[in-house]
């Protein structure tokens, strides 16, 4: 008689990564966060010698040490890419090899090794933008470096720059340029600067971060580390590898101030209107009610970006109205919107701030780029799916069309998503004629689209999986955030209620972070900007998909909970071997 195999034993968990899990990741966030606090508020009263002791403080901890390895081994999207020293997908046992030796005291015995070149293509255009890819050791330094930087800068960033900042995105630039022209159309410097990540002076810039020698010696480091493309290596003289954790800090770090420069000169008085300046990274529009003033203005803006080694590119820079044409033009774009006023008589006018006519609409629409771009992505699957199932098809759509669609329902856009189904129903039909070239028109419509609760002609399968449309999608209002607001000035519940709130946020972790109060259900605590969330189920029963079965938690957070879950199995699966059931 042949003897029984024994059931195969599950994966194991090693010691390495049962001692990463246990780790008071709690206390460590709590602890990190309230030196960041404290360095936000020295650096509000301008005490920069409390700034830098800070700072010392935080980067020699181990906590902050622990969680600069966890954002870039285990949360970050990169993970798995390796920079030119191969390593990718660190193991627990090596997080905890790195957070040690990321300490601030080795950083000056060690080598800065350059970061790896990849060419990657723009959007919707042939041309492609280098992405530099630091060694994983490098980037938990930035990230380190970036825990210090980011609350003294935050405390000093001047309100209306919205770009790679925590708390702040897209629909609060497009907000802020709204409430400039909302009552008065205006000129408008529409500016892009070229190549701003490679050609920021780097002496420049270290001169204006007026940081400690440490800390300035390891941002040197990092800037003259050099990429390498292949087996070649080229030297960076100047700029900041687009890429890196730190890189998009810096550069505003280096656009800082040009607010103010633009404001020089101007009197304090209220009665005098100054140019407004709305930057989101390296884009930026400028608006004033004067050609003259804003041509001034724009002339002085381009001084002061030459002190820094930028230039403005001459095909994306023009000067147009919001209102009336001017050099043939009407409107701009900016972050994948169209902005422009439109004539309108009394049932139509939008009104001042004491009840009169104003005798114009502003309209922020998507553009006809953006749409035409988001069109083609929809072409470019279909090609790409033609031989897979409904509902692989299904599954591949949804996620771009809801995220679409989710960035643009805060602009006038309900025509705009009708159109776009419109144009997605006749690419679908093709998509389906081309599969089935011998059949009738009847036979297709009955094979690919069903009557789901009412609604006639909607492209679902019989097992209920079904094609998000664009119309589905709701407008909604945006409220844009105060001021100089930041995460770090300790309102956790301000923050947390916005996050919720956000036009990206999907409406089931939307749901759940109303439920739970904007906590973590792992944690507890407050979800903030930046952090990787996922929706977790309680039973551990995927088919199980109603609500109350369902909790949102940090990614991390999920990885720990599903390690203890591993633990609690192998310790019932060595006591049923020792023939002790648990119930």
């Amino acid at each position: 008689m042949q003897e029984r195999k024994a059931p195969r034993e599950k994966r194991q968990l090693d010691p390495a990564s049962e001692a990463w899990s246990k780790l008071p990741w709690r206390k460590l966030e709590k602890h990190c966060f309230h030196i960041q606090k404290r360095i936000y508020r020295a650096s509000q009263r301008g005490n920069q010698r409390a700034v830098q002791k800070l700072q010392k403080l935080l980067m020699k901890s181990e906590a902050a040490r622990l969680l600069a390895v966890r954002r870039v081994t285990q949360d970050n999207q990169g993970k798995k890419t390796a920079g030119i020293d191969g390593v990718k997908a660190v193991k627990p046992q090596g997080r905890l090899v790195m957070a040690k030796s990321i300490h601030p005291k080795h950083w000056k015995k060690q080598k800065t090794l350059p970061v790896r070149r990849v060419w990657i293509p723009k959007p919707g255009k042939a041309e492609q933008r280098p992405l530099g890819i630091p060694p994983m050791i490098e980037r938990c330094k930035q990230a380190l470096a970036k825990m210090a930087l980011e609350p003294e800068w935050e405390a000093k960033f001047e309100p209306n720059s919205y770009g790679f900042r925590p708390g702040r995105s897209c629909h609060d630039a497009r907000e802020a340029i709204f409430n400039a022209i909302r009552s008065k159309p205006k000129y408008v410097f529409d500016a892009d600067i070229k190549g701003a990540f490679d050609t920021i002076h780097q002496g420049k810039l270290l001169e204006k971060l007026q940081t400690y020698p440490a800390m300035k010696y390891a941002i040197q480091a990092w800037l003259k580390a050099g990429v390498m493309e292949g087996q070649e290596f080229c030297p960076t003289e100047s700029g900041t590898p687009q890429g890196g954790v730190i890189s998009p800090l810096l550069m505003n770090i280096a656009l800082h101030g040009m607010e103010q420069a633009i404001k020089e000169g101007y009197s304090k008085s209220h009665a005098v209107e100054k140019p407004l300046l709305v930057r989101y990274a390296d884009d930026f529009v400028i608006f004033h009610s004067q050609l003259e003033e804003l041509e001034k203005v724009a002339e002085q803006v381009t001084q002061w970006l030459v002190q820094m080694g930028l230039k403005l590119s001459p095909t994306k820079t023009r000067t147009t109205h919001t209102l009336t044409p001017s050099q043939g033009q009407v409107g701009f774009d900016f972050l994948g919107f169209t902005i422009r006023q439109f004539p309108a008589g009394k049932t139509h006018t939008a009104k001042g701030t004491k009840g009169q006519a104003l005798g114009f609409q502003t309209l922020i629409t998507p553009s006809k780029e953006a749409i035409k771009r988001h069109t083609l992505t929809i072409k470019e699957r279909l090609h790409k799916f033609r031989s897979a199932s409904q509902e692989q098809l299904i599954k591949e759509l949804n996620p771009i069309i809801w995220g679409w669609a989710a960035y643009y329902k805060t602009s006038v856009a309900s025509a705009i998503f009708s159109r776009c189904d419109h144009v997605m129903w006749q690419q679908l039909a093709r998509w389906v004629r081309a599969r089935h070239p011998d059949k009738g028109t009847q036979w297709m419509t009955q094979r690919y689209w069903h009557q789901v609760e009412r609604r006639k002609w909607v492209f679902a399968t019989p097992t209920g999986a079904e094609l998000r449309m664009h119309s589905k999608t709701a407008i909604q209002r945006y409220t844009k955030v105060k001021g100089t607001a930041s995460p770090y000035d300790g309102n956790l519940l301000y923050w947390s209620q916005r996050l919720k709130s956000h036009p990206m946020m999907h409406e089931t972790k939307a749901r759940l972070l109303q439920k739970q109060q904007g906590k973590c259900r792992w944690c507890e605590l407050h979800f903030q900007d930046g952090d990787i969330m996922e929706v977790d189920h309680i039973d551990r029963d995927h088919d199980h998909t109603s609500l109350s079965n369902k909790m949102l938690i940090h990614r991390h957070c999920h990885d720990e909970r599903h390690a203890k879950h591993l633990e609690a199995e192998q310790k019932r699966l060595k006591l049923a071997a020792a023939g002790i059931n648990i119930q």
